[in-house]
């Protein structure tokens, strides 16, 4: 029998991105008042949500050599959680690049407009000139999150790392990796609060390969989740609106 051609064939080598989505937050008071998103907390359900995140990558014995967040304080306190059911005592690295995509003034939406502007951003493929909520676009939110997610490839010091971000973050670098490096917006990648994807990347730029998309810990089949989350927003915005 003839030798192989490929016998000088090397298994690519490929490192790993876990990249969550904080854990559950309230953003409007009991008053209707929407809550500062540059401030607003974990709430019940949103720190067992990160609990139960740390839980199972305890279980599988996932170590990280970088944790990074956003700064903004849910995504703080969601890897604070998952690092204290591993064990492990790691910096937080910030990167403020990496922030939530950011939304206008709902005052200044007109009320017509209101029910568009909370669905559109997050509605099947996304022009990049799409403001959400009267804000950011979806092409300067790829700007600045395409810029610092080639600077952490381009580290070669880590091979596992933990990010914890945002909704719509994370639907960017989904996005991204599905294409093969390209900017086209998915916006129906449904990202639970909480959530775990996990990517590992090669050296070259087009090299990423999906293992899972929104595994969500407490409820791995999503069976009581039927609406968006820009859908379920809306809907609280409303009712707190009437009220």
């Amino acid at each position: 029998m003839s030798e192989p051609h490929n016998t000088a064939f090397q298994l690519p080598k490929r490192r790993r991105i876990y990249l969550m989505r904080h854990g559950d937050v309230t953003y409007f008071d009991g008053t209707g008042r929407a809550i500062d998103p540059e401030t607003v907390p974990l709430n019940e359900n949103g720190r067992e949500q990160a609990s139960a995140a740390g839980r199972v990558f305890a279980q599988q014995q996932v170590r990280f050599d970088r944790v990074i967040v956003s700064g903004l304080p849910r995504t703080v306190e969601t890897a604070q959680r998952v690092l204290a059911e591993t064990g492990q005592q790691i910096e937080l690295e910030i990167e403020t690049a990496l922030q939530e995509i950011r939304g206008g003034r709902l005052g200044s939406i007109p009320a017509k407009d209101l029910e568009t502007a909370f669905l559109s951003a997050f509605d099947g493929i996304v022009p990049e000139d799409t403001h959400f909520l009267g804000g950011e676009t979806i092409g300067a939110l790829f700007d600045r999150v395409l810029p610092a997610l080639a600077a952490l490839r381009e580290d070669t010091s880590w091979d596992t790392v933990l990010l914890v971000l945002h909704g719509g973050v994370n639907r960017a670098i989904l996005s991204h990796a599905i294409t093969a490096g390209g900017r086209t917006f998915f916006g129906h990648l449904a990202q639970a609060t909480g959530c775990i994807n996990t990517l590992d990347v090669g050296a070259a730029a087009r090299d990423w390969v999906l293992r899972a998309i929104n595994y969500s810990p407490p409820s791995p089949l999503h069976r009581d989740v039927r609406n968006t989350t820009m859908e379920l927003l809306y809907a609280q915005f409303i009712r707190y609106r009437r009220s």
